[in-house]
């Protein structure tokens, strides 16, 4: 299947029809496929970025509409686990959309396509390609599509979820403002490892490392709640 008929197909799994293909093309492209081919402009690395805040702000915004008697930190927790790395790579299983991806030779042999960094960055990018495609409704219907109907806070959502824990501990304190920011990353295509530093109001308290850059910011959040004792 060639890239033309890949996005066809995709688009059909998705049941959505693109208006400017040039987009899903873009979301579709991995970093190893945008370096080996020249037509491949960009990456999808940017629609990823774009693609992230959109999920956020559908997934937020239905979830404080569906459940209006829980709490913020119930909210907080359950929004955590639609979004995460695992809740995305099952999404995308729906639609196949590690069978779509364009990769690189080295990352497609080495089983790029199973991947769940890659596989689920990959969503996020789609979901941008839909926002920039068609508006904000057509990407909240799109995201919705894969949220369960029944969903409902069980209280167990933020297992192993350290962002969301370490949120949870700086919010005790108004005047604290937690980052993460991107120390390094090494390592060919088909094996990166990222570095993320986590900062409290510009102070480098922790690091993490992981192949995804989702994964390394928990991993370093991991690290500075079990240095200041809240690794519960």
């Amino acid at each position: 299947m060639n890239e033309k008929e890949s996005m066809k197909d995709l688009q059909s799994l998705m049941g959505y029809e693109f208006k400017d293909e040039s987009l899903l093309y873009e979301a579709l492209s991995h970093s190893s496929f945008a370096n080996e081919n020249k037509k491949a402009r960009h990456s999808n690395e940017r629609l990823e970025f774009l693609g992230d805040s959109v999920l956020s702000i559908v997934v937020s915004d239905y979830i404080f509409k569906h459940f209006k008697s829980i709490p913020e930190g119930e909210l907080t927790k359950l929004r955590a686990s639609l979004v995460c790395e695992t809740a995305l790579y099952e999404f995308s299983k729906r639609i196949h959309l590690g069978e779509h991806i364009f990769l690189g030779k080295g990352e497609d042999q080495t089983g790029g396509r199973e991947r769940p960094s890659i596989v689920s960055d990959a969503f996020e990018a789609v979901i941008a390609a839909v926002y920039l495609d068609g508006g904000i409704e057509a990407a909240r219907e799109y995201v919705l599509s894969f949220i369960p109907k029944n969903i409902k806070p069980t209280g167990n959502e933020s297992f192993h979820d350290y962002k969301t824990a370490l949120q949870e501990v700086v919010q005790r304190n108004p005047d604290e403002r937690i980052e993460y920011r991107l120390k390094g990353e090494s390592g060919p295509d088909h094996d990166k490892r990222f570095v993320v530093e986590v900062l409290i109001n510009g102070k480098v308290l922790g690091e993490g490392e992981g192949r995804s850059k989702k994964s390394a910011e928990q991993a370093a959040a991991h690290e500075l709640l079990k240095r200041i004792g809240e690794d519960k």
